[in-house]
């Protein structure tokens, strides 16, 4: 199953991809969206309805889940993949068996460890069969990069959520560093997620790819917020690239302190006062 789940499906006359197209159309949301909810490179997902990429067996299940499509239908006869082995009542999880499965190794990676992690504990977790697992997500590499992406889709949207209702750049700038420092056990969830990504991704060129592309993300954020302040006068004139690489750096040694000693020494507080200092020492304008 998990071969056949990470093969590409053939699609030469385009029947497929249409299928998929008029599935995902009924759902009334954005491309970008549907990308959200099956956890997949929102790049990677227009290009597969343009024709650009061949789609695979997992990516099909995935948005069959979420179409609420079936998935033999979406794939045409000569695909039709076997359905994984029941494991007692069937049960739809909220937001769709790929969230769910992804929410829940999101969770086991950052209590274990993403190499102390079986999808067999993954499958307990969701009430359900490795089988189905698989059926979604053929290997553990596509399950951490599906877990990475997810983290960093929350992050965004928490971002940009907080930015929308900032007063000036300042407020934003400090937002930013509120989502950064690990109090809540989400947030130290997603830190421990990142602490594997860091050593996977120089082990994985996916996942290298996956983490090149939240940093420079996250840094074109922060200089483009510095930029806003130097604009508004709040902040100093400065190199708005720079500064963000050198806050970036600050966020990740300090958290990964955070997370490493023991609670009564560096802690969350500490961390978000030296982050403050950084930005009244280096970036407010007198």
């Amino acid at each position: 199953m998990t071969d056949d789940a990470a093969a590409r499906v053939p699609d030469d006359a385009g029947a497929l991809t249409e299928r998929v197209r008029q599935a995902i159309d009924g759902l009334g949301c954005s491309r970008r969206e549907v990308a959200r909810r099956i956890v997949m490179d929102p790049s990677k997902l227009s290009r597969s309805l343009n024709g650009g990429r061949r789609f695979t067996v997992a990516e099909i299940v995935r948005i069959a889940d979420i179409t609420g499509v079936d998935a033999g239908r979406l794939l045409g006869p000569a695909q039709r993949p076997a359905p994984p082995p029941a494991a007692g009542p069937v049960a739809v999880p909220d937001g769709g068996r790929p969230l769910q499965i992804v929410r829940e190794t999101v969770r086991l990676i950052a209590e274990h460890g993403f190499h102390g992690v079986r999808v067999a504990d993954i499958a307990a977790a969701c009430g359900t069969s490795t089988a189905a697992v698989h059926y979604h997500f053929p290997g553990r590499d596509e399950l951490l990069e599906a877990a990475v992406r997810w983290c960093m889709d929350e992050d965004t949207a928490r971002r940009a959520a907080g930015l929308a209702t900032a007063a000036d750049a300042r407020a934003e700038l400090l937002h930013l560093i509120a989502l950064q420092t690990p109090r809540t056990d989400q947030q130290r969830r997603q830190w421990l997620v990142w602490l594997d990504l860091w050593a996977q991704a120089a082990r994985s060129t996916a996942i290298g790819r996956l983490h090149e592309h939240y940093y420079r993300q996250w840094r074109t954020t922060v200089a483009d917020v510095l930029r806003r302040g130097i604009g508004q006068g709040v902040f100093r004139d400065l190199d708005p690239e720079f500064t963000a690489l050198r806050l970036t750096a600050l966020i990740d040694g300090l958290a990964t302190q955070v997370l490493a000693t023991a609670p009564d020494s560096t802690g969350p507080d500490t961390m978000h006062d030296a982050l403050l200092a950084f930005v009244a020492s280096e970036v407010t304008a007198d």
